[in-house]
């Protein structure tokens, strides 16, 4: 216990699944947490179930992200933790995907990694501390021919993630991506994940906690020296 105490978390993406295991998580270790999501309803009530605050936030508009970042600094004076949770994931192969929905896609899962990091990165360079940890997917380690945008987005988490470790290193603001397999969560819910699970390696697909414990160990002190890298968490499926 008492792992994040005292530090202060941003959790995009928080109103269920892996957000909200995460912002769950870390409330259970201390941490003041303002979970975020485009879904006010599930937001809120997830904030109120797990101890957290919630804003309604959309990751594609920076105007919104300065909004929540001038709420937290507002509120407490600091940003210790963000986690760049919020994704969208469309189903179609490279030729079946229209052109709104590849803008859109790379419009929640790329820019607003972007977005969010250099909302969050001026707060923390002036603290001189700081864990940015943007979830990307095995996706973003291989090709991804079912999901084509999403994976091309999740490849591009993977490289922003190592530029701006380069850039906010010197300034001990900590930034690694986080590389779920097939994971239990609502994105998942269509999906025969028993079937999916046979072709990995331990048998099993993984639940949600068991992500929000990986970003909990890159959130907290003891991931120190921990930057600039990708942590794969699939059963061995990319092994």
């Amino acid at each position: 216990m008492g792992r994040l105490e005292g530090k202060v978390a941003i959790i995009t993406g928080g109103s269920r699944g892996q957000g909200a295991s995460e912002g769950a998580l870390f409330r259970a270790e201390g941490a003041t947490v303002y979970l975020t999501d485009v879904l006010a309803d599930e937001g809120a009530k997830t904030a109120a179930d797990v101890g957290a605050t919630f804003l309604e936030h959309d990751v594609t508009d920076p105007a919104q992200w300065a909004r929540v970042v001038d709420r937290v600094l507002g509120d407490v004076g600091r940003i210790d933790v963000l986690v760049n949770n919020a994704g969208i994931l469309h189903w179609a192969t490279m030729t079946e995907t229209p052109l709104d929905v590849w803008n859109r896609i790379i419009a929640v899962n790329q820019t607003g990694v972007f977005l969010g990091m250099q909302a969050v990165a001026p707060a923390m360079m002036a603290q001189r501390s700081g864990s940015i940890v943007n979830i990307s997917s095995i996706g973003g380690m291989r090709g991804a021919s079912p999901c084509f945008a999403y994976g091309a987005t999740k490849w591009a988490v993977r490289g922003m993630t190592k530029g701006a470790a380069q850039e906010l290193g010197p300034f001990n603001v900590r930034v690694n991506s986080v590389h779920p397999g097939i994971i239990d969560t609502p994105m998942m819910a269509d999906k025969p994940l028993a079937a999916m699970a046979e072709r990995v390696p331990l048998q099993r697909y993984a639940t949600a906690d068991e992500v929000a414990k990986l970003v909990l160990w890159l959130a907290s002190d003891d991931a120190a020296y921990a930057t600039g890298a990708e942590f794969t968490l699939d059963g061995g499926q990319t092994a």
